[in-house]
């Protein structure tokens, strides 16, 4: 598989041009970064993730292995995550209050997919500490803060997420994790947690659990659920590791890909944990660090969807198969239509989901504006399409990925191509952190049924005046892409609408959530391409024909499955008795 290039001229176009970084930057840190300076943070990431792309294929050859007690990750990764660790980019996005970084989203949201794209299953575990650095924030523990998150930005420990629990999967309110106190202050905790990302390793020395358990007496269901930080060697006063907590890796899972990231069942045998955040409160801290895990999960899906393309276009143009109508001569296949279609569906799709990732930790990162209003509107912009992010950027990139076997045809399917490590790393990313499901029924049933559609409207607002935008320009791609944008919000309008009528028959609603979500992806990708068509033709881009050529075909192949999905919305529950 061709050596991977991370796209930064493609985060250079769209943080000036279409999201307006500037104004993000100049809101979110009151003029100290610039867009160059963000730019100088892109390119650094993109430099320290090519040694490390090229441990992504012993990784899955290898996977981590389970050695008395202990898991061995595969070589030549200790290495990799210390040198990672030594460049601060662990702590990018940490606030500056708790010793990171502080750069806003907008500008960390590259390094997280180019590190994903170059090595999936390592960059999980930098990523999990970024993660659990936002709940530390934001709970705000000034004890809790001093002992951990120093290690944890500098890399010499790591964190875990963990929710699941053999009959808690999805239904969170089933926890059994039990957490006793004690007179000192602190709580032992029993139970399992099944399917923990880097659950145990050798990467550093310590590793900090943070666990949902139940306390005695408390609420049942979610009301009822704590947060606990449990680490795997207890801290001493000045910071250093201590004994071993009763924390044990019983097993690893054999997985369909990402072997190089151990998935863990953990026994806690009245493990010592500290509680973090209020009691009865931890289902609310913990969503701090599900947020921020689910759009770094779509984010997934767009890295791995840009590998693939990456990998199916240089292959195309390299491998000479059959003539293409009118000539003599054997022509790479790129040339023929069918997988030409197939590379535009690709890197159309690509693009689309990078722009909306970006703008997504754009509207993520002006919700914390002074201003009121800005605050408020981007806060509003942000729920709308974080479930969006989630579920149609890691559909979407199994699509692309599958696409990329496609396109190689019978070597795709050969393990020494590469790409079928990319399907099988990404068929994980539409489950874990939220399926899509659970998604969809977010995105109806929390964001647009509360508010009665006050969200979903405003946004399709502003689709509209993009619309108007384009349609003002003098290029017919551009009133094309106006027209057919038009269609498909006056769809989503409407199907908008009829969910809310349904208020009262929750299954009905639920029973077309999936495709209700679906909509808004291809219809926000639509609106990003929509976006960037009016930046290039403004003059701002050099990729012109490119970029032309892609919102184009966006705008046929994927925005005209708009009006199939709307049936289907419209039918709901009826179809599936």
């Amino acid at each position: 598989m061709t050596a991977y290039e991370p796209p930064v001229k493609d985060y250079d176009f769209l943080l000036r041009n279409v999201i307006a970084a500037d104004e993000v930057l100049s809101a979110v840190t009151a003029g100290d970064v610039s867009v160059d300076d963000a730019m100088d943070v892109v390119e650094g990431a993109a430099s320290v993730v090519r040694p490390i792309a090229e441990l992504s294929a012993i990784g899955d050859r290898i996977g981590s292995r389970l050695k008395d007690g202990t898991v061995v990750t595969p070589p030549g990764f200790r290495e990799a995550f210390a040198s990672y660790a030594e460049g601060g980019w662990i702590g990018l996005a940490a606030p500056e209050s708790i010793g990171g970084a502080g750069m806003p989203r907008t500008i960390a949201i590259a390094s997280d997919e180019f590190l994903s794209a170059a090595n999936t299953a390592f960059a999980m575990a930098p990523q999990l500490n970024s993660y659990a650095l936002a709940v530390f924030a934001a709970v705000n523990d000034s004890e809790l803060n001093a002992i951990y998150v120093p290690a944890m930005i500098a890399g010499r420990w790591t964190a875990t997420m963990e929710l699941t629990e053999p009959q808690a999967g999805t239904d969170v309110s089933a926890i059994r994790t039990v957490a006793k106190p004690q007179d000192d202050g602190t709580w032992l905790l029993s139970g399992q947690k099944m399917f923990i990302s880097w659950g145990d390793h050798d990467l550093a020395e310590n590793i900090i659990h943070l666990v949902l358990a139940r306390t005695p007496g408390a609420p049942v269901g979610l009301a009822g659920l704590s947060l606990f930080v449990v680490p795997k060697l207890l801290p001493r006063p000045d910071g250093s590791v201590g004994e071993r907590n009763a924390i044990q890796c019983v097993s690893l899972e054999h997985k369909l890909g990402i072997h190089a990231s151990p998935t863990c069942l953990i026994d806690y045998d009245g493990a010592t944990g500290f509680l973090i955040g209020e009691p009865h409160r931890g289902l609310q801290a913990m969503f701090v660090m599900m947020n921020a895990a689910r759009l770094g999960t779509g984010v997934q899906g767009l890295a791995v969807a840009e590998r693939a393309y990456q990998a199916a276009t240089a292959y195309a143009a390299e491998r000479v198969q059959g003539q293409v109508i009118g000539r003599e001569l054997d022509t790479p296949i790129a040339e023929h239509p069918d997988v030409r279609r197939l590379l535009l569906s690709m890197g159309s799709g690509v693009s689309a989901m990078r722009a909306l990732a970006v703008q997504t930790a754009a509207w993520l990162d002006l919700s914390t504006s002074e201003q009121a209003s800005t605050a408020k509107s981007a806060a509003a912009l942000a729920q709308l399409f974080l479930p969006v992010v989630k579920a149609w950027l890691t559909e979407t990139g199994l699509q692309i990925t599958s696409d990329a076997i496609q396109v190689h045809g019978g070597m795709g399917y050969v393990e020494e191509t590469g790409v079928a490590q990319l399907l099988r790393d990404a068929r994980i990313f539409p489950i874990y952190e939220g399926t899509t499901a659970v998604q969809a029924n977010h995105l109806v049933g929390r964001i647009v049924s509360r508010d009665r559609g006050a969200s979903a409207l405003a946004a399709l607002e502003l689709m509209s005046e993009t619309c108007r935008e384009l349609g003002e320009l003098d290029h017919q791609v551009a009133v094309r892409i106006a027209s057919r944008l038009e269609s498909g919000v006056a769809l989503l309008r409407q199907a908008t609408l009829d969910l809310l009528d349904r208020g009262e028959r929750p299954r009905d609603v639920f029973a077309a959530a999936v495709p209700y979500l679906n909509m808004w992806g291809l219809l926000a990708g639509g609106w990003m391409h929509g976006r960037i068509l009016r930046a290039v033709l403004k003059g701002a881009d050099t990729s012109r024909e490119r970029r032309i050529v892609e919102a184009d075909f966006y705008c046929v192949h994927y925005l005209s499955r708009l009006a199939g999905l709307a049936d289907v919305v419209a039918a709901g529950e009826t179809v599936l008795t």
